[in-house]
């Protein structure tokens, strides 16, 4: 997926408050994974979109942390992530919902990137599916059209 950054979503500068609750925060974000897939799998699916989500949005991760010892560690996600579980059917409207909302980031993982070991192979496969399966989909935006995409869907075990 190509980001359009006319309409590039993220937090201003000013709106990253790392003292507050993740609820203040004007945008949510949730991953919706395959409810069916095994674990490994499910947690691939989940790392990989949000790896692409992380370089699509702006301000996702708070600053650095050091330990008392003074080591680093890199910054999280300030304003949180619900990782969610959803049917192969559902992820699919969710997706097409989360394309279609304005203001909304979607990032998606089509089955074709865990069947196939080559980037280019799985390039390819996708380019000839017109409605690809998904095992996850990133998604954020402001709160109430996430929460309205995404419905009651329950965490994922």
């Amino acid at each position: 997926m190509s980001v359009d950054t006319s309409t590039r979503v993220g937090f201003e500068p000013q709106e990253i408050r790392t003292g507050e609750p993740t609820r203040s925060a004007r945008l949510k974000w949730v991953v919706v994974v395959d409810e069916s897939l095994p674990a490994g799998r499910a947690a691939n699916a989940a790392v990989c979109v949000s790896a692409a989500t992380v370089g699509g949005v702006d301000g996702l991760l708070g600053p650095d942390a050091r330990d008392a010892s003074g080591s680093p560690h890199p910054g999280l996600p300030w304003a949180g992530c619900s990782i969610l579980a959803a049917s192969t059917d559902q992820l699919a409207q969710i997706r097409a919902k989360a394309v279609a909302s304005l203001g909304v980031f979607v990032a998606d993982m089509p089955a074709s990137a865990q069947h196939t070991r080559v980037y280019d192979e799985y390039l390819t496969e996708v380019s000839t599916q017109d409605a690809p399966s998904y095992y996850a989909v990133s998604i954020v935006g402001p709160r109430n059209r996430v929460d309205k995409i995404v419905g009651k869907l329950p965490l994922l075990p």
